[in-house]
Formats: C-alpha cells, structure tokens, sequence
C-alpha cells in the first residue's frame, strides 16, 4: 500500500467521523423541536400546568439543551446514551435486547439479496441488448418504483389473508425450527429483497457495461477471449470498486426499509423500538436509535469508498 492510498483512507474515515459528529448534532436538533414531550405523552392533555412542570423536572426535560446534547453525546460516545424517560429502563439494553432480531432481519436479507443481485447484473451485462437483459432491467425500474410500504401490504394480503400460508405477525422469538424460520422471515425478507436486489442488480450491470466499453477490452477481444472469460477475467477484476459502491449503497437503502417492514409485521427490531419511542415523546431512545441507523449507514458508505479506492489500480502502482 502506498503513501497515497494511505493518505486517502485516513482522510475518509476522518470525513466520516466529522459527518457522524454533524449528523448528531442534526438527530438532536431535530428531536428537540418535535412536537410535545414525554411529558405530555404520559399525562395526556387533560393535564394541568403544574403536574407537567413537576413530570417535566423530574425526566430532566427542563435543561439547557446544550446541556442535555453534551451529557447525551458523551454517553453515546461511552457507550451509556442515557436512561428512557418513559420506561426508566437504560437505552442501552433496551437496544441490546432488540438489535439482534435487526441483525438477524439484515443479515438473511443480505445474504440472499446481495448473490442474487450480483448473479443477475453479471448476467444482464453479459447478456447486454437480449431478450434476458431486456426482461431483467424492466423488472428492476418496476420493482424499484413500488415502495416498500405496498409490497409489504400486498404480501399480506396475499400470503397471509387469501392463501393463509404465512402469519401476518412475524414474531423472531417463536422460531424453534427450520420451518418456523422461515415462515416467520418469508414476507419480511421478500419485501426488502424486491427493492434491495432490483438497485443492486442495476448498479453492478451498469458498473460490468461500463468497464466492457473500455479500450482494454477490446484487446482481449482481439486476442480471442470468451464472452464470459472477457467478463469474469478482464473487466469484473476492474469493476470491484464501483460494485463494492453499489453493494454498501443498496444495503444503506436496506435500513430505510427495515423501519416500514419491522412496523408492518410487527417484528421486535430496532426499528419498530425507535417508532415507539416517537410515539412516547421518549427522546433520549430516539435519538439513540436513530444514530445507530446513521452511523451503519455511514459505515457502510465508507467501506463502499475505502474499496473503492484500495481496487483502484491507477492508485495501486502510482
């Protein structure tokens, strides 16, 4: 590795921390002007004045802001973001007990999006102007136009309410076997898959495409190489960067979906935690929650960057 590539990784990963320092102060800001508070939450309108000063003393809601945010980030920092105003419950464990069904969700998705999408934009590249290409990349701009909200309502209407083959409600604590597994993860998985597999796929076609217009190419032509030796070889080495880039994008566009999903079929994730505590007024979970869905979506965006740059070759060999 050289001095350049060296230079370039640190200075991402520092633009990535100073983004995650803003995106903190934005989460913050942004809560704090919501609308109501736990307060109220609790007590309901029909309280009076002096009942919610005391509610309000007593969950420290009455602080500076400035000073809530620096107590707040400091603990996020330390890994302690605070105790919930509502429940008094650490936010910490309130997070440990729901992130790994997320984990989970994300990690099947994943696992099963990610060698798909690949296979098809490969495929779709090799095949570019066929009936095949054709096929999968008007499926891909129609996936890619319905929102997640509609798949998830579709697939309940039909697997769950016309066929009845699958539970409306998916609950990750009442797996016990292979069966259940997937029953309980079929919908949820679907509906993230459709949006996830249809970006990627296109992403990673258009990364292939790109790198077979290259001039390179057409000396492996030339020298009489295969269709797909010319692409597995010669030009997907070349497109790792760019397909690196759309596999961390597709994936961030992964978390805007698990809040949808988790919400509609009721799945006990991060997700579904964070929108309850927007319903709560439950700031210090919110925000917590929140940065833990910016930091993983700029992680992602990084490690998309640093490949990027580490399989660039005209970095390599300066």
């Amino acid at each position: 590795m050289n001095l350049l590539i060296l230079r370039l990784l640190v200075s991402r990963i520092a633009l990535a921390a100073v983004s995650l320092l803003v995106v903190s102060a934005v989460v913050f800001a942004i809560t704090a002007v919501l609308p109501g508070d736990a307060a109220e939450a609790q007590l309901g309108q029909e309280a009076t004045a002096e009942s919610l000063a005391a509610l309000r003393q007593q969950m420290g809601l009455n602080i500076a802001a400035p000073v809530r945010y620096w107590r707040w980030l400091s603990g996020l920092l330390t890994g302690q973001p605070g105790m919930s105003i509502v429940s008094g419950v650490p936010v910490a464990d309130m997070i440990a007990s729901r992130l790994p069904n997320s984990l989970l969700l994300a990690g099947i998705t994943a696992a099963i999006s990610v060698p798909v999408a690949l296979a098809l934009g490969i495929a779709s590249a090799m095949w570019r102007g066929s009936w095949f290409d054709r096929m999968a990349s008007s499926g891909a701009v129609a996936v890619v136009s319905v929102p997640e909200f509609l798949v998830a309502t579709l697939a309940v209407l039909i697997f769950a309410v016309q066929l009845r083959w699958l539970p409306a409600l998916s609950s990750a604590s009442s797996i016990e076997s292979a069966g259940q597994m997937v029953r309980v993860f079929a919908m949820p998985v679907l509906t993230l898959c459709c949006v996830t597999v249809a970006q990627m796929m296109r992403m990673t076609r258009a990364a292939v495409v790109d790198q077979l217009k290259a001039p390179y190419i057409e000396m492996v032509q030339l020298k009489g190489a295969s269709p797909t030796r010319m692409v597995l070889a010669h030009a997907l080495p070349n497109a790792i960067g760019p397909i690196a880039n759309a596999v961390a994008l597709s994936l961030s566009y992964l978390l805007g979906g698990v809040i949808i999903v988790e919400s509609i079929f009721n799945y006990p994730g991060i997700a579904s935690l964070m929108v309850d505590g927007v319903s709560q007024r439950d700031m210090p979970l919110v925000q917590t929650c929140a940065m833990l869905f910016c930091a993983v979506y700029l992680l992602l965006v990084t490690l998309a960057d640093l490949c990027s740059i580490v399989a660039n070759p005209r970095l390599r060999h300066r």
